[in-house]
């Protein structure tokens, strides 16, 4: 089974960043939004601006934030069939895979500090919007490229940044 990952949202200058990515970190879809824009929303649009990696890749599984509820939201990713795993919301009955939860959401949170730590990603330095977006692209691409370049090195760890902070 294929999983893909939906690390929650990091802000950055008013702007959200929605980010799809594998287990090992590698970024497949992302999209910068409003502050207010809705997670639901924006993770559907993604998969519709994207149709190919749904269905190349049947019987998926998605794991978000507790903020990706919601019968539309869930009946259109069982439609397109991609089983979401989120924590259990408050006043909501125990969710299935909640024990298998928790190991990979570990995985989520080091994206993330990958992505803020080693990458800067908070710290970028953006005047303008396309500023703003130029280098949040280019922090996406390196962390693609750096993924790519340890598989293909035979590297232990694919996300691994090591080598290349000088």
């Amino acid at each position: 089974m294929q999983v893909l990952r939906l690390c929650h949202s990091r802000f950055c200058w008013g702007l959200r960043l929605h980010l799809v990515c594998t287990v090992q970190g590698l970024p497949i879809a992302f999209a910068l939004t409003g502050a207010k824009a809705h997670e639901r929303e924006t993770l559907l649009d993604l998969l519709a601006a994207e149709p190919h990696l749904v269905a190349a890749r049947p019987g998926q599984t998605l794991i978000g934030d507790k903020n990706y509820f919601g019968r539309d939201c869930g009946q259109e990713l069982a439609r397109q069939g991609i089983q979401l795993l989120r924590p259990t919301r408050k006043g909501e009955r125990q969710r299935p895979g909640g024990s298998l939860f928790k190991p990979l959401r570990q995985v989520i949170e080091s994206v993330n500090e990958t992505c803020k730590g080693q990458l800067d990603l908070e710290q970028h330095r953006g005047r303008t919007p396309r500023g703003v977006i130029a280098r949040v692209i280019q922090r996406i691409l390196a962390l693609t490229a750096v993924i790519w370049h340890n598989d293909h090195t035979g590297q232990d760890t694919l996300r691994s940044l090591t080598s290349y902070d000088h």
